[in-house]
């Protein structure tokens, strides 16, 4: 590992120079990919530095030791010693984790796809209360939500929610939520006060652009139609709703929440470019390595991920066993503690994993 960590650092010190030398600075394309490479790096280095600080005190302490001292000195020779060890260690623990790969999407911008599953009105209803827990978390960080398409059931919530988040780490943050989410409660509409199980189905996508997909349009089938849904000045009067068929992998985006056809078309080929992305890019992670199952489990949206009871007030997250007593908190975005158990226990799986 040091041997990585001291080729590491000699990179560090050669793309500093290279930012600030003016013919790579001229061309911008190339020095905005130095510097994101080296803005990477130093994080890394900064605690490779700190642990080579850390080890030569505690060399330094062990030759102290060797000469004659007077007890008081002698003392505070071997607590900084001891300090040192143990701070050695916790940046040992720190530079691995540093040093595991990261996923290339985690700074990217997220799609989520939120539909109603089994449970008819109420795991619409329950859509409805994922979405605006996923629009909290998003307002509690700062980031900006885009509407991307909706279908409401009559009850209210939505049979069918798209939307996107856009903020520095989003996919990296929400990328864990991608599965079968089960509520037990007693739904607005039973009156004799059972408890009901409902389930909604999450998606959560990285956006993905030209460069990261090739979509070739000739494959692509447009179809336009009237929109449907509550009011509105182009609801079932104009045809702007519309729907793209991927004809290759039979993957069917629909968007109608623009009064524009453009703007739908725009918002469509958004979605069409992300799940096109996703499905190539689980093929090749599967490719290369098929028995790879991280203790999170794989983010298929058929499997079931974690549980809301809302008459013991309880949320479980059933990939890592974590139960929390603090539901209405979460439904109202206060996701941090889940989300962080979530990126450490995948943290440690990977650090386990054979090279």
């Amino acid at each position: 590992m040091f041997d990585r960590l001291a080729e590491i650092e000699n990179k560090y010190e050669d793309l500093a120079e290279q930012i600030n030398d003016p013919d790579i600075i001229a061309n911008q394309t190339q020095w905005r990919k130095l510097m994101k490479e080296y803005s990477d790096m130093t994080p890394i280095v900064e605690k490779y530095r700190e642990y080579k600080g850390a080890k030569e005190a505690i060399e330094e302490s062990l030759l102290m030791l060797e000469e004659k001292l007077d007890d008081d000195f002698r003392e505070l020779v071997k607590e900084e010693l001891a300090e040192n060890k143990e701070k050695l260690e916790t940046l040992k623990k720190e530079i691995t984790l540093l040093l595991i790969p990261k996923d290339p999407n985690d700074e990217k911008n997220v799609i989520v796809e939120i539909r109603g599953g089994a449970g008819g009105d109420e795991a619409a209803l329950f859509a409805g209360d994922l979405f605006r827990m996923y629009a909290r978390y998003a307002e509690r960080r700062k980031w900006k939500i885009e509407i991307m398409n909706t279908s409401e059931s009559d009850l209210g919530g939505f049979k069918e929610i798209a939307f996107m988040i856009k903020g520095q780490g989003a996919y990296s943050r929400l990328k864990y939520e991608s599965g079968v989410h089960r509520v037990q409660r007693i739904p607005a509409t039973e009156s004799g006060g059972r408890i009901h199980t409902s389930t909604v189905t999450v998606a959560v996508l990285p956006e993905a652009e030209e460069v990261d997909v090739h979509i070739d349009m000739n494959d692509v089938r447009v179809d336009v139609f009237r929109a449907s849904g509550n009011g509105g000045q182009c609801v079932n009067t104009t045809d702007s709703a519309v729907r793209m068929t991927h004809i290759p992998t039979g993957i069917v985006v629909s968007c109608q929440n623009e009064k524009s056809q453009l703007k739908n078309k725009e918002q469509a080929l958004k979605v069409l470019y992300a799940r096109v992305y996703e499905r190539e890019r689980r093929a090749h992670d599967e490719a290369i390595s098929a028995d790879r199952r991280s203790q999170v489990g794989t983010g298929d949206r058929s499997e079931r991920i974690r549980t809301y009871n809302f008459p013991q007030g309880r949320v479980t997250d059933h990939r890592i066993g974590l139960t929390l007593h603090k539901i209405d908190a979460i439904i109202d975005g206060d996701l941090d503690e889940i989300m962080d158990s979530l990126a450490t226990t995948d943290q440690m799986s990977k650090m386990q994993e054979k090279p």
